[in-house]
């Protein structure tokens, strides 16, 4: 085009942002393992007053550290 000068446009890749995701993801997987260590040091009465069974602990507990079910870290 006339009078335009010319540029390369590349997909801005940025180091502090990569950085900044990677980090956020690592905090939100070691939250979600000390959540699971707590909900299963719980007793069987707590566990019963907010409404969840051994057996619902026991399932989240096998979850790997990366399963997310809220996806609050992607």
């Amino acid at each position: 085009m006339k009078g335009q000068k010319g540029y390369v446009q590349l997909n801005h890749f940025s180091l502090h942002g990569f950085t900044h995701q990677l980090l956020e993801r690592l905090v939100r997987w070691y939250q979600l393992h000390r959540e699971r260590a707590v909900l299963a040091s719980l007793s069987d009465e707590a566990l019963k007053d907010i409404g969840l069974s051994r057996a619902d602990i026991e399932q989240e507990a096998e979850r790997h550290f990366w399963e997310d079910p809220m996806g609050k870290g992607k």
